[in-house]
């Protein structure tokens, strides 16, 4: 049995599993039980929201943040993203719990009864940090585990009842994906495409066929990725390039979440179509542009000519024109001018806003919508953000998007932090630095007990 003393492993009780360097079947039991740990807190916190959700108000509006995903799947979602049936809720929340168990079980098991290294075990399963060959072979089961799961989306969407999109037709429905975008030009487009504006880099995508079929690509990748790592042994230029030990690999993953969490941040902050409104509430820019729509078909109701009316700096009212010539709204929300919404767009023409369209072709559900945005935009209770009035709901109300995008972001930047950090020390070992600080000068070495 390993010792969990610094005595006996060299490190203290708080660095977690860095006893377990060399106990494979150790790790895998932490990390057995850290999935299931993970699990079962998306299945108790998906009860919990089950419990407690208020089918009158949307999803948004009572702070929900798993719910929306289990909803964006097309689950028990009508048209306009009503909740229809509660049940595959619960059921999503209780099939979390049982896997939970099992892993929990497994964990337990690996921890405290299996081989504590898996060497002794199976040379299939065995491993030794320096083992250039079996690492990628790692890596390839990896790859061909998030292959499959990028294709379970593509499954769902395309055979099993499709999924929840924004853009249907008359606010939005479930619909099935029957021709997903394959075209690698428009797929690997997006990785082309400026991070700015309404270009948007690979957040710009605002359609589903573009999304289901960029799971087929990355699903397809991921496994051939997976195979080719499992039938290869590094290059060479791999095997000097890389540092080859287990803190090493823990940065490399460090900074691959990092990456991932800074880019889910940016999209569930921006993209509206990967992330409906219907379940996670407007962006920033939806709900100023939807507060501009609402107060011009307000004044427009009482007679005002939203064409030519000048506002107090003399551009236009409710309506101006954009860099690129384009109609689009007037006042400060002109900042959001490349905005795009499912309620928006169908006012447009080929030259932005058409007048004539606004004048003529708005429908009661295009109003609802805006004014159930413009009050729940993601600011807090921060003031005139692209002119949104602070109202009631800014004192108590969180909009999804921020919660989401905040805690990503953050979690993202500390696992930079912790790339870094691991980086170094893995390059430390390897040119053969001291590992970590010179403790007899430390001063609470010196430091008199507490009692």
């Amino acid at each position: 049995m390993g010792g969990r003393d610094i005595e006996s492993t060299g490190f203290a009780w708080w660095s977690g599993n860095a006893r377990l360097i060399n106990l494979s079947g150790k790790l895998l039991g932490a990390h057995v039980a850290h999935a299931g740990l993970i699990v079962f807190w998306a299945g108790a916190m998906t009860l919990f929201e089950v419990a407690h959700f208020v089918p009158e108000k949307p999803m948004y509006e009572q702070g929900l943040i798993l719910m929306p995903h289990v909803a964006t799947l097309g689950w028990g979602i009508g048209p306009g993203g009503e909740v229809t049936d509660i049940f595959p809720y619960f059921v999503v929340g209780v099939l979390h719990l049982i896997s939970s168990a099992v892993l929990g079980l497994g964990g337990i098991y690996h921890a405290v009864r299996g081989p504590e290294t898996l060497e002794e075990y199976s040379s299939f399963f065995g491993y030794d940090w320096k083992d250039k060959n079996q690492m990628t072979n790692i890596i390839g089961y990896h790859l061909i585990l998030l292959g499959c799961g990028a294709l379970l989306l593509v499954f769902k969407a395309m055979f099993f009842g499709g999924v929840y999109d924004t853009w249907a037709p008359g606010g939005g429905d479930v619909r099935v994906i029957t021709n997903p975008t394959l075209d690698p030009a428009v797929i690997f487009g997006y990785l082309l495409k400026a991070p700015f504006g309404g270009e948007g880099w690979i957040i710009g995508v605002n359609n589903m066929e573009d999304i289901i079929g960029g799971h087929i690509w990355i699903g397809l990748i991921c496994i051939f990725g997976g195979v080719w790592h499992i039938l290869t042994k590094p290059f060479g230029w791999a095997r000097r390039a890389f540092i080859w030990s287990g803190e090493a690999y823990l940065s490399y993953s460090l900074g691959a979440l990092s990456l991932m969490g800074l880019i889910a941040a940016c999209f569930v902050w921006f993209n509206n179509t990967a992330y409906p409104s219907e379940f996670y509430g407007p962006t920033n820019a939806e709900a100023s542009q939807a507060q501009s729509f609402v107060f011009l078909v307000r004044d427009q109701k009482l007679g005002a000519n939203i064409g030519s009316a000048q506002g107090p700096t003399g551009l236009g009212k409710y309506l101006m024109r954009s860099p690129t010539g384009e109609i689009i709204f007037g006042g400060e929300t002109m900042r959001f001018w490349d905005f795009r919404g499912p309620w928006l767009e169908p006012l447009r023409g080929p030259n932005g806003l058409d007048l004539s369209k606004l004048k003529n072709d708005i429908q009661p559900w295009q109003v609802r919508r805006a004014a159930e945005y413009m009050t729940h935009a993601p600011n807090g209770s921060i003031n005139s953000v692209g002119g949104i009035i602070t109202d009631i709901n800014g004192f108590n109300y969180v909009n999804p998007r921020a919660w989401l995008a905040a805690a990503h972001f953050i979690l993202g930047f500390f696992f930079l932090i912790g790339h870094l950090w691991h980086a170094g020390r893995a390059r430390a070992a390897e040119g053969g630095f001291e590992k970590g600080l010179d403790r007899e000068t430390e001063p609470v070495l010196s430091m008199p007990n507490l009692d």
